[in-house]
């Protein structure tokens, strides 16, 4: 194992000790009145599980508000692709901790937004997810604008390794507010 990897699997395990003391009844739907959802069709986001930033209501919203949105599916080979969900829990089934959508997957170009499950962001846009890389594969092939979800406090100016592959956000939301960044 490498040492950049290292060092991420550590941050990993004290961010994520750090995020399950935190308090999970708050929401990003505020992010729907930004400029960019309001353009937007298509959005991409994702069913959250544990301590990550609770997305139910934010997809509800988005549904109700006329946007296509579409969830991930993981692969065999741990690449993700994209089906349009319309809220009904029972199209939904489960792999491991995740839900994921039944349907036929749509074209990534077809995205407009992203919305990443990210554990903790810098303040130029690197995030840390959760380690699978699945993320990073998928939005490589995707020009769709990035905004990752985070609690308070999760916006750090403490730098961690960033390797190649990783890729940047536009920008990540708390539950008070989107922060943009000049890629």
């Amino acid at each position: 194992m490498d040492i950049a990897n290292s060092e991420k699997m550590e941050l990993r395990k004290r961010f994520r000790s750090e995020r399950s003391l935190r308090d999970r009844a708050e929401s990003w739907t505020h992010i729907q009145n930004s400029s960019e959802f309001e353009a937007a069709k298509t959005i991409a986001s994702y069913i959250s599980y544990g301590d990550e930033p609770q997305t139910k209501d934010l997809n509800q919203a988005l549904i109700k508000n006329g946007k296509e949105l579409a969830l991930p599916r993981m692969l065999k080979d741990k690449s993700l692709e994209w089906v349009v969900w319309n809220g009904d829990s029972s199209t939904l089934e489960k792999n491991g901790k995740i839900l994921e959508p039944i349907g036929e997957a749509i074209a990534p170009d077809r995205i407009d937004i992203v919305i990443v499950p990210t554990l903790h962001a810098t303040r130029d846009g690197h995030r840390l997810g959760q380690g699978g890389g699945s993320y990073d594969r998928a939005l490589s092939q995707i020009s769709a604008w990035r905004i990752g979800l985070i609690y308070s406090g999760e916006l750090t100016i403490e730098p961690f390794p960033v390797e190649p592959h990783d890729m940047k956000l536009n920008a990540i939301a708390t539950p008070d507010l989107i922060v943009r960044f000049t890629n």
